[in-house]
């Protein structure tokens, strides 16, 4: 089965820009580790954020030069996001810095998170009123040098919800990459605290449908972009393929561009055990399912849905057919939640180890 995507050429060695540009807000994580957050006296610091994490994992996990355009305050908090950042290998030359100071001082995202286990579930505590990113509004990024000699574009419904302006933003951007030829990629991600004050569920779906008239590769369900559809059925595979087959035409109704569906199937019998597994949709191959993991042991389940997305465009993005990009997708989710914080730490060989030996014969 052909690719849906045509590998698009790497820069001449001379010259060489990022491949894959993410925007999107990077917070510093506080990890308490195995303790609760209430009760914890240390915490281990990380970076993460849902359009990020997936910059890093196909920097670090697929070996593609990223970079992200963000904002941050140049303050000891930002430096240390930088820091981080930084280590993971992704370029922050498109880091918009902001100064300290002023009426309505900005603030760099905080977000404790406790991983959960067995009967208790994962916690997160986002601390984002104010933050930098959520400052950013289209005329702040030079999208004409961001964009040069980029090979993917991805943004996602959490940087899209932190604000108008970055609603605005996200919007912006994926119009000037398509205009430039750059395939566009976004994971709706719906948070509901970050709509809680602008319309709720109902205004993200209509900000997921506009995001998906303008892009090439939707990670998402019809869920995301239409207030009247259920929550598909996790625990049936039979019936959560239905539900996304319907969900398809839904969305080429109002998204006819777009040549790459794709959404992640997530049971959880507990904290620490879920299934795990994906559907997707390309013209060429209409609806693929990843045979995927019916018991994933889970260490920490932040970040196992970027991972998911920097597998899949990973694969596209190289010119794979769509089954082989799924499963990539799934088995690099999968190895992200074995590991703390929200980076995926998995080498390539073995996400593609993971892909080759999944269980056989189990839906998810």
């Amino acid at each position: 089965m052909p690719s849906p995507f045509s590998p698009r050429p790497a820069a001449p060695p001379g010259d060489r820009p990022p491949e894959v540009v993410a925007l999107g807000e990077v917070m510093l994580r506080l990890d308490p580790g195995e303790a609760r957050i209430r009760s914890a006296r240390t915490f281990t610091p990380h970076e993460g954020g849902g359009e990020y994490n997936v910059a890093r994992a196909l920097r670090t996990a697929f070996g593609l030069r990223t970079a992200v355009v963000t904002a941050l305050v140049d303050d000891e908090v930002g430096r240390l996001v930088e820091d981080l950042v930084l280590a993971s290998g992704v370029d922050t030359r498109w880091v918009r810095w902001l100064p300290t100071g002023g009426p309505v001082p900005a603030r760099n995202g905080l977000n404790f998170t406790e991983r959960g286990h067995g009967a208790r579930g994962a916690v997160g505590v986002s601390d984002r009123a104010r933050t930098a990113a959520s400052r950013l509004a289209p005329a702040d990024v030079p999208w004409g040098a961001v964009l040069t000699g980029a090979r993917w574009f991805h943004t996602g419904g959490v940087f899209a919800g932190l604000s108008p302006s970055t609603t605005a933003t996200a919007l912006h951007a994926t119009r000037e990459a398509r205009r430039r030829g750059v395939p566009v990629s976004v994971d709706t991600n719906f948070r509901p605290s970050l709509w809680r004050g602008r319309g709720g569920r109902a205004q993200a779906c209509a900000t997921a449908r506009a995001l998906a008239a303008g892009c090439d590769v939707l990670i998402g369900s019809a869920w995301d972009l239409f207030p009247d559809v259920d929550d598909p059925p996790a625990e049936d595979p039979v019936a959560a393929r239905e539900a996304f087959e319907r969900g398809v035409a839904r969305i080429r109704a109002v998204a006819p561009g777009v040549r790459v569906i794709a959404t992640t199937c997530r049971a959880v019998r507990s904290a620490s055990r879920n299934g795990w597994g994906a559907l997707a949709w390309s013209a060429a191959d209409g609806v693929h399912a990843s045979v995927g993991h019916g018991e994933v042991e889970v260490l920490d389940r932040v970040g196992g849905g970027d991972a998911f997305a920097a597998g899949l465009v990973a694969g596209l993005l190289r010119g794979a057919p769509l089954p082989q990009a799924l499963d990539l997708g799934v088995a690099s989710g999968a190895l992200a939640m074995t590991t703390p914080g929200d980076a995926a730490r998995a080498r390539l060989d073995e996400v593609r180890d993971a892909a080759a030996l999944r269980p056989a014969g189990i839906a998810w």
